[in-house]
């Protein structure tokens, strides 16, 4: 993921942003977002070797990819100084799709819980419109809250652990599932106390 360690839940556009730390925020082509696009991508595969069972392998190959590959985009951002307006955006935006479209493949297959995927389709949505009307209205960019990061991790192991179950440890699917909620629902709040403060302030 594009992510800054930073205490501030968002960023307003702004041309006098630190050149130190980014070099251009405003930059659309950069190795770290075509990284998250890939992500993004990944889900076709996914769901195609999901078909077949005897395909498991790529389907693990593919998964392992994507995750890995959110680490990755967020270190090549930070090591090139390229944490970009773009990317904040199309970071989260890669995981959702994964996650979303994962999911809701598997729910068609009666292998994932419904409930979970309404939860996270729901909290993305209500996420969405108010970040999208406050960057049209007061150029704000919604940074990535340290909740809302390791919720996306944990949702994604938490669909692997439902594909992929260890036999011997059968509670893991269900409670890396309650975890998952648990740190969305948290990065829910963050995310709306934010929101508020920025809607108080127009």
């Amino acid at each position: 993921m594009n992510k800054k360690s930073s205490n501030l839940e968002g960023t307003h556009l702004n041309p006098s942003v630190d050149k130190r730390k980014i070099t251009d925020p405003t930059r659309i082509l950069t190795l770290a977002n075509l990284i998250s696009l890939l992500r993004a991508l990944l889900t076709v595969p996914i769901i195609y070797t999901l078909q077949n069972p005897l395909w498991r392998t790529y389907t693990f190959i593919l998964i392992v990819l994507a995750i890995l590959s959110d680490a990755l985009d967020g270190f090549f951002a930070r090591r090139a100084h390229e944490v970009t307006h773009f990317g904040k955006w199309l970071d989260p935006i890669a995981d959702s799709v994964v996650i979303l479209a994962v999911a809701a493949y598997l729910v068609l297959q009666d292998q994932f819980p419904a409930w979970f995927f309404f939860f996270y389709l729901v909290r993305y949505v209500t996420i969405a419109i108010p970040a999208i009307y406050l960057l049209n209205n007061v150029h704000f960019v919604l940074n990535s809250n340290w909740y809302g990061k390791w919720s996306a991790g944990v949702s994604a192991m938490a669909i692997f652990f439902h594909i992929f179950p260890i036999y011997f440890l059968d509670w893991l699917p269900h409670v890396s599932l309650l975890i998952a909620t648990s740190l969305l629902t948290l990065s829910w709040l963050v995310y709306w106390r934010t929101f508020i403060q920025q809607f108080r302030s127009l």
